[in-house]
């Protein structure tokens, strides 16, 4: 409410100002009206200034400034080379406007290559460059990010933006006991990576506020960072991989982790339940990998021995068939 009456008022005192001291010769009633407009004009630019990411205003300020010093510098070029005429003011004027203009667009919409870190990046050698990693929701809520970055495995810096923390809220604050749990977890897991010393955790605030759905927010964001993507959405996967974006997805690590079986070897493991077929046991490996073993119905509940037969890879991870054999007990 206070910045609508600190609005008001300095709408007011401009618009008296035209009143009392009317520009350009003007009539005190058309000078107050030129500086109500005005001030409207002041109020709106505000308001866009507010919603813009001080990045944004910065390089976009930077490169503004660089254009009116590049104009002038190639005005001053031309009126050395040239005679003096009505061309020669053109060519200077058309300078001095168009490439502050350029610079202008290229500091808003390519603002990374103004940003400081950036620039001193072409000092630095190409082995220590910073390589951002997003992190989405899932693969947070997730929480295995935590327990891989306390391996070191991951270098360079995890990028949370604001849209994804905003979307952890109200997972957090859902009214579904099982979600808000889910959130709160999410929640502790970007804490303790905060606190971790292997990884950097950057919040950023770049947003798309003309892109609504969020996974398509990742992918903008992951261009404009050059940065890979960390999720388990096999959706998002599979549609920043079709935009040439590098993800690196959970899932595919713990499987290409899982330890390899080979046919005709022996392993422990425990019955748990029956099979879908005649006298079939299932059992899990530590890692969760499936194991459908014959002959074991009614071995249910116990440890037993078993011979590997094939291993199955599918989407979703791999899948054991073994044999147990009676005699070997």
């Amino acid at each position: 409410m206070g910045i609508f009456i600190f609005r008001f008022v300095v709408i007011a005192l401009i618009t008296l100002s035209g009143y009392f001291f009317p520009p350009f010769r003007l009539t005190r009633y058309f000078g107050a009206g030129a500086a109500f407009v005005l001030s409207i004009v002041i109020i709106y630019l505000e308001t866009r200034i507010r919603k813009t990411q001080f990045r944004i205003i910065w390089s976009s300020t930077i490169g503004t400034f660089a254009g009116v010093l590049l104009g002038w510098g190639l005005g001053s070029i031309y009126q050395t080379i040239a005679d003096e005429s009505s061309t020669t003011a053109f060519i200077r004027i058309f300078f001095l406007l168009i490439m502050p203009y350029i610079g202008f667009l290229v500091g808003s919409q390519k603002f990374e290559w103004l940003d400081p870190s950036h620039l001193f990046g072409f000092f630095k050698e190409k082995n220590v460059e910073h390589r951002y990693k997003i992190l989405d929701t899932s693969v947070i809520i997730d929480g295995r990010i935590s327990d891989i970055c306390d391996t070191a495995f991951i270098e360079g810096a995890l990028v949370v933006p604001q849209f994804i923390l905003k979307e952890l809220q109200l997972v957090a604050d859902s009214e579904d006991g099982i979600k808000r749990q889910r959130g709160r977890r999410g929640l502790d897991v970007l804490d303790h990576l905060q606190k971790s010393s292997q990884v950097s955790v950057v919040i950023t605030e770049m947003d798309f506020p003309d892109v609504h759905d969020v996974d398509s927010k990742l992918i903008e964001l992951a261009k404009r960072m050059e940065a890979k993507i960390i999720t388990n959405d096999f959706n998002l996967n599979k549609v920043a991989q079709l935009q040439g974006i590098p993800v690196l997805n959970i899932n595919e690590l713990a499987n290409a982790l899982k330890p390899v079986v080979l046919p005709g070897e022996s392993i422990k493991v425990f019955i748990l339940k029956e099979g879908k077929e005649k006298d079939q046991g299932v059992a899990y490996l530590d890692d969760g990998t499936m194991v459908v073993v014959d002959n074991s119905r009614r071995m249910i509940g116990q440890n037993i021995d078993i011979t590997v037969t094939s291993v199955l890879q599918t989407t979703v991870g791999k899948m054991i068939f073994g044999r147990y054999n009676e005699n070997s007990e």
